[in-house]
């Protein structure tokens, strides 16, 4: 199982965009695929989740995390295959790890260290000065501060670089194609 969880194929820059809901990850994630011409991976987690409810009316279980993160990674493989120098990843597995804490107090082994193991050439931290939204999934509008500050500790602990994209939309957009620019001419 733990091969399913690993980072495979194209050698591309891989952009990770994450944080707490509902602070624009998708839309900056389609914006910065369609600017740089390339795909992007959308969050497996919030399709998964979403047929959970609309079915069952069920939330998240923690029975779901492992299935949901080799979801994910398998979507990140596939299209790193066909991407075109650059790779946008609307969450990743360090998003589905964060949650998983926060939801379950812990996180499955094998995702803890897949999430660890992986690597992103820039990384994305959505704040969360924009409007809440509600929606069928999202339940922690009291807590962004909350979620935020878990990322931050998460991508500190693990020495990861990232960048905190804070503003309207165009700002966020702008800021992360310049990093993105940058970075590829290195």
């Amino acid at each position: 199982m733990e091969k399913n969880l690993n980072q495979t194929g194209g050698n591309i820059h891989r952009v990770a965009v994450i944080g707490p809901e509902s602070t624009g990850k998708t839309t900056l994630s389609k914006a910065l695929a369609e600017h740089f011409q390339t795909h992007w991976v959308p969050e497996y987690m919030r399709g998964y989740c979403q047929i959970l409810w609309d079915e069952w009316q069920q939330t998240c279980r923690w029975e779901d995390l492992l299935p949901i993160a080799m979801g994910q990674m398998q979507s990140e493989n596939r299209l790193a295959q066909t991407a075109h120098d650059v790779l946008i990843c609307d969450t990743c597995l360090w998003e589905l790890m964060v949650y998983a804490c926060l939801y379950f107090d812990k996180c499955p082994p094998q995702l803890e260290a897949a999430a660890i193991a992986s690597h992103y050439d820039t990384v994305f931290l959505t704040d969360i000065d924009v409007p809440w939204v509600a929606d069928d999934l999202r339940d922690k509008p009291q807590e962004r501060e909350k979620v935020l500050a878990l990322f931050k500790d998460f991508l500190n602990r693990n020495h990861i670089a990232f960048t905190v994209l804070s503003g309207p939309h165009e700002q966020r957009l702008q800021q992360a194609v310049n990093m993105i620019e940058k970075a590829l001419i290195k």
